[in-house]
């Protein structure tokens, strides 16, 4: 499907309409900076803050669910698409430069809001340090409902891209390999939350370990920082599933792999997709993932570096409490030493400032202990 143009700000033009029934849907918007402008390295938890103010501005009680909702969260957004270099303890944006954000709706509710939004879009994106002029927003991934998602034609294998670090959760930690259960209980979840259609977790989880191949992939890893605390270690790269001869013996679960693939450039992989971890395309790309810029793997890295120490410190290394503590230090301490305002790190984390205050006092005296 050919890309629509949405109207930019103050042009009575506006191509962006689908039906009333549309579950599913992926936007890109075209940014360009008027200057040089300088981002702290967690920038994407401004955008998506800044994308959760859009929806309050429009539907306070949607942005609460947003926000706060314990169910799988209904939309996606991306990091920036397009030259971006290190500058120091920051990432620098270059002028009249056009960047690509990607955002995605996986449920009704999210995609009617979208609709409206899109509408009437600001000016700019406002981020802390920088302002990026909104030139045009366009359909990324088609209209779409659930129920069409599975009526689509698939071929004999599945081929899948990760264009930004992926990762899982696995027994407390971050498990950087596309093993086919845990692909494919991504998708399901979302699948079980939004498309009215559940299906057995374990039954379709035991079919896919039992009938699901990688027949071929490229991958690499490395460290990201994501969300509002803590390092993660993701892949990138492309990889290839085919399922066996058995695989077609339960027709119902076969019809759902092909649709839980072509759900996955909106829902993402894996978890931390509200902060750009997960993008996914179909196809094969022998294109190497963009490297991950030196500040945020240096930032990355020393969080990570930071957690082991106050955690081998700590008498009760194995609890998710200690766990919560040493990530929370390392990652305000982190930021401080990249020279971060901890108004900014309080700010971001959603902490008051006096906790941030005193959690990066004793983060500092635990490390001259060491």
């Amino acid at each position: 499907m050919p890309l629509r143009t949405a109207k930019k700000p103050n042009s009575p033009e506006s191509n962006l309409i689908w039906s009333p029934d549309t579950e599913l849907v992926g936007l890109v918007f075209e940014l360009v900076s008027p200057a040089d402008a300088c981002v702290y390295p967690q920038y994407t938890i401004g955008l998506h803050a800044w994308f959760l103010d859009q929806v309050h501005s429009f539907d306070p009680q949607l942005s609460a669910y947003l926000h706060d909702g314990e169910s799988e969260k209904p939309f996606t957004i991306s990091a920036f698409d397009g030259e971006i270099v290190s500058s120091g303890r920051q990432v620098q944006l270059k002028a009249n430069t056009t960047y690509r954000w990607y955002v995605t709706a996986l449920s009704g509710r999210v995609v009617q809001w979208l609709l409206q939004w899109v509408q009437n879009l600001p000016k700019e994106l406002n981020l802390r340090n920088a302002s990026l002029q909104i030139c045009s927003c366009q359909i990324a991934h088609p209209t779409m409902t659930y129920a069409q998602l599975l009526n689509w034609e698939y071929g004999e294998t599945l081929t899948l891209k990760f264009l930004s670090p992926t990762s899982f959760r696995r027994r407390g930690h971050h498990f950087p390999l596309p093993v086919p259960t845990n692909i494919f209980h991504s998708y399901l979840r979302r699948w079980n939350d939004f498309s009215g259609m559940p299906v057995d977790q374990n039954a379709f989880l035991d079919w896919v370990d039992n009938c699901v191949l990688i027949t071929r992939c490229q991958l690499t890893t490395t460290k990201v920082l994501a969300g509002k605390k803590g390092a993660v270690t993701g892949f990138t790269g492309a990889i290839e599933f085919s399922l066996t001869k058995q695989a077609s013996q339960q027709p119902e679960f076969q019809q759902l792999f092909y649709a839980l693939g072509k759900l996955a450039p909106y829902c993402g992989t894996g978890h931390k997709t509200t902060f750009g971890l997960g993008q996914t395309r179909l196809g094969w790309s022998n294109q190497a993932a963009p490297e991950v810029l030196d500040v945020q793997s240096l930032l990355a890295k020393r969080i990570e570096e930071l957690t082991d120490i106050f955690l081998s410190q700590r008498k009760r290394t194995g609890g998710e409490r200690a766990q919560e503590i040493a990530s929370k230090w390392a990652t305000i301490l982190a930021r401080r030493e990249m020279g971060e305002s901890l108004l900014f790190v309080a700010q971001d984390l959603e902490m008051p400032y006096q906790t941030v205050k005193t959690y990066v006092k004793l983060a500092r005296r635990a490390l001259k202990s060491q």
